[in-house]
């Protein structure tokens, strides 16, 4: 009895035994090492890639059919749009072109802003203002607009003083031509002049810039296609300061023959001239203002 109970006593040890070695292969099985496909950490960077191809693929459809960001380089649309202000572009089809992806539009008004293809180099985008449409009658005299006859409310409008131009100031004029005027934009504006009014043909706008003489615009080479439309602006999302700074050692004080200790150089903390040209490099209160 006794040896059959230590025979017993020694399988069930040998159970245990076996038992617990089978556990520990499955953890090893388990516990794969730093970069096998499997592992976590490769599992971590694949979600992170994917994320990131992602925002990729957003940010190229909202570019390629939603909006834009464009800078402003030149004083023609000044003081709505100011050289180093950063737009964003509300981008449609004016008119929807084939093969293209449908998109919400608005209709072109009297106006309103817009970008557009440069009609004589339509690599280049220009913003200007819509100021005639499709059929209007229009002229300009002494700093106003008349359509059809009726003066125009422009409150954007800036006209700077400075030398008369006959061409510019009393538009259209067919006396004498401008040097600065395209030479396909001179002969069809003389068949569009009637009566000392310019017809805006079908599908196409008069635009002009905001600061009246100091802007190439439709004066100088023709109409805005319809096609040639991108969108309208929607806010300014950033703006730089491109103002010239003024000159630290420039003294606008009266001149003084007499030395004294405040002529001295002075020495300036680094930490105030650092906030100092941060402060001055944009314009804060220009950030984020709707485009009208």
């Amino acid at each position: 009895m006794s040896d059959h109970t230590e025979i017993q006593s020694v399988v069930v040890t040998e159970t245990v035994i076996a038992t617990e070695t089978v556990v520990l292969e499955e953890f090893v099985t388990v516990a794969l090492p730093p970069g096998h496909p499997r592992s976590p950490e490769s599992h971590g960077m694949i979600h992170a890639v994917q994320s990131l191809l992602y925002i990729v693929i957003v940010a190229i459809f909202i570019i390629t059919f939603a909006v834009q960001p464009f800078r402003i380089p030149s004083e023609s649309m000044d003081p709505t749009l100011m050289v180093g202000d950063f737009l964003l572009v509300a981008k449609q089809n004016f008119p929807a072109t084939a093969g293209s992806i449908p998109l919400p539009s608005t209709p072109i008004r009297r106006g309103d802003v817009i970008v557009f293809h440069y009609p004589v180099d339509p690599s280049i985008h220009l913003v200007k203002r819509v100021i005639g449409l499709p059929g209007d009658h229009l002229r300009l005299r002494e700093d106003h607009v008349y359509i059809d006859g009726k003066r125009l409310d422009e409150p954007y409008a800036v006209y700077r003083s400075g030398p008369s131009d006959n061409f510019r100031d009393n538009f259209p004029r067919l006396a004498n031509p401008d040097p600065d005027v395209a030479s396909a934009w001179w002969i069809q504006m003389r068949a569009l002049v009637n009566h000392g009014e310019l017809t805006v043909p079908p599908h196409s706008y008069f635009v002009l810039g905001d600061n009246r003489n100091n802007s190439e615009d439709s004066r100088y080479w023709g109409f805005v296609p319809a096609s040639a439309i991108v969108g309208k602006p929607l806010l300014i999302y950033f703006s730089v300061n491109s103002s010239p700074k003024p000159d630290d050692d420039d003294d606008t004080r009266d001149a003084d023959p007499t030395p004294r200790a405040s002529a001295l150089p002075v020495i300036k903390s680094a930490k105030t001239s650092t906030l100092s040209e941060i402060a001055n490099f944009a314009r804060w209160n220009r950030i984020l203002r709707v485009v009208r």
